[in-house]
């Protein structure tokens, strides 16, 4: 069902779809930001690094500072998620990761209307952001 905006023009129910979940993923994204934060602040997750330390590790090239905080590149901050500063990073990756829900969630509209191009450019966009987050580009760089 298309909703009429106030001028007059009606919204497809694609876009209604996309907006839905696109604003239901940043909603979570920012409460666990906010949950995560309050967490680390009132130290019921504590920090992997000392947050006094953290005025000397910025400035470092980031193998230092990987090296220097005993931290994980990549996907390995999972592993981290019982550490305030690093369960942060799964509100970021929530926001981050969005729009896949969304694209995936309009997917069904557009296979239904015989929409092949539209559902195409959906998978393709899911998969160019599957492929960019996965690290797998970044390992063949070097």
């Amino acid at each position: 069902m298309a909703m009429t905006q106030p001028d007059g023009a009606a919204q497809p129910p694609e876009q209604l779809r996309y907006a839905r979940w696109l604003e239901a993923g940043a909603r979570a994204g920012l409460v666990l930001l906010v949950a995560s934060f309050a967490a680390l602040a009132t130290g019921l997750l504590p920090p992997q690094v000392a947050l006094q330390r953290l005025p000397e590790l910025w400035g470092l090239p980031v193998a230092d500072y990987l090296r220097q905080t005993h931290a994980t590149a990549g996907w390995g901050w999972l592993r981290d998620l019982a550490h305030g500063d690093s369960a942060g990073l799964a509100g970021i990756a929530l926001l981050a990761g969005c729009s896949l829900a969304a694209l995936l969630a309009v997917l069904p509209l557009y296979l239904r209307r015989g929409e092949r191009l539209y559902a195409a450019l959906c998978l393709a966009q899911v998969a160019l952001i599957a492929l960019a987050a996965s690290g797998w580009l970044a390992s063949l760089a070097g």
